[in-house]
């Protein structure tokens, strides 16, 4: 019974966070208060959180709390920002005359738990040039490398793995 009453609460709590998120999402798209415009919002956004809310803890998504939404924010801005600096990287080998390039492929090690937490991971990987997530098998990811500066699994797990990680553990787990 306490755990019925348990995922009701996270059901709830989860409803609530997706209405009032696609409400703000609604109003940044609109940029308007007109009244039809408001209920229009206010009405799609009711029948999204009720349907999305059925689906979203049974995608291993964990509960919704304004921590994890926070540091998700947090780490959209990161993931952001690595993309940058991956870019002018790979710009940077693609345009030098010798074309300093050392491909390979390297394992790193992950400490998240849920299936979700590390494909979020994974495909962040990929999202960063230079990088591209070949697998994920249990704890490691198989990771292509435009340039290995190590082939230790440590060293690697800090370069690449780490800078996405320390969030994702506190979004997912």
């Amino acid at each position: 019974m306490q755990k019925i009453a348990y995922l009701f609460k996270d059901r709830v709590k989860t409803f609530l966070y997706l209405f009032v998120f696609l409400i703000l999402v609604w109003f940044c798209f609109t940029n308007t208060l007109r009244y039809q415009e408001f209920f229009s919002g206010i009405l799609l956004s009711l029948i999204l959180a009720v349907w999305l809310n059925r689906y979203y803890l049974e995608l291993g998504f964990p509960p919704f709390t304004l921590k994890r939404f926070v540091y998700l924010l947090i780490y959209t801005l990161v993931l952001f920002q690595e993309i940058i600096k991956a870019n002018f990287d790979v710009a940077y080998r693609v345009l030098h005359p010798k074309m300093p390039i050392k491909p390979g492929i390297v394992l790193i090690k992950t400490g998240l738990k849920s299936d979700i937490a590390k494909l979020f991971l994974a495909n962040s990987i990929t999202l960063t040039p230079g990088t591209f997530t070949l697998d994920i098998l249990g704890n490691n990811l198989l990771i292509h490398w435009i340039y290995v500066r190590t082939e230790s699994i440590e060293g690697a797990t800090k370069i690449i793995g780490e800078r996405f990680e320390k969030y994702l553990r506190i979004i997912f787990e």
